[in-house]
């Protein structure tokens, strides 16, 4: 159908774009493996930051992305609404014209340290494979409690260290922070240590194969 033929047109901007921003210079990147919530917020933070963003624009990124503003308001916790309006007023069209229409409505991505639901990176919505944004949010709250033994059980358990996306994902994020803030000292750390963590883990599978290979 028409619809479902512009959902795939938005869909492979959006790839694009989010490719784009995976690369850093210009050139697109596959997405394969990029989680719907993840894909939105590299979109949505490549655009519009962290400020205010228009909701019509918003509706139709999270429709490119197979979901819904108000589930990312209130399921995934990653937009927060105006507060000039209510969210039913605010985050229900389901198409261009109503968008097109939203009155000056805004909403704005939450800031991660804002994002404090208890199941943050543990468990998603809708019993969905956890995002790779609320991993990253969830290490930059372990990382900046101090506590390097969670954040290096969270990695292993989830073996982040071998994720080439996930190494991806934090390089953008420390690209689309401002110069001196918490949160890109956060991801810059967090960086360099998951980098660390991934050569001691290969140091230590070379020399178990080495042993192996001796006897």
């Amino acid at each position: 159908t028409v619809s479902e033929f512009l959902r795939e047109v938005r869909r492979m901007v959006v790839d694009f774009v989010v490719g784009r921003v995976l690369t850093h210079n210009g050139e697109e990147e596959a997405t394969t493996g990029l989680d719907d919530v993840t894909t939105y917020y590299l979109l949505h933070r490549n655009d519009f930051n962290m400020g205010n963003a228009p909701v019509g624009a918003c509706i139709l990124y999270a429709l490119s992305c197979n979901l819904s503003d108000a589930a990312l308001v209130n399921q995934h916790d990653i937009l927060a609404q105006s507060k000039s309006r209510s969210t039913d007023d605010a985050l229900e069209a389901d198409d261009a014209d109503e968008t097109e229409s939203g009155g000056g409505a805004k909403v704005k991505l939450k800031p991660w340290h804002q994002r404090v639901r208890r199941n943050l990176g543990l468990e998603a919505a809708s019993g969905q494979p956890v995002p790779l944004i609320d991993q990253v949010h969830k290490l930059m709250h372990l990382w900046r409690a101090g506590d390097q033994v969670k954040v290096d059980t969270y990695l292993n358990d989830r073996g982040l260290q071998r994720n080439a996306l996930f190494n991806q994902i934090l390089q953008a994020l420390i690209e689309l922070a401002d110069e001196g803030s918490e949160e890109r000292s956060l991801l810059e750390a967090l960086s360099n240590h998951v980098a660390a963590q991934g050569q001691l883990r290969k140091s230590s599978e070379q020399l178990s194969l080495l042993g192996e290979n001796e006897r």
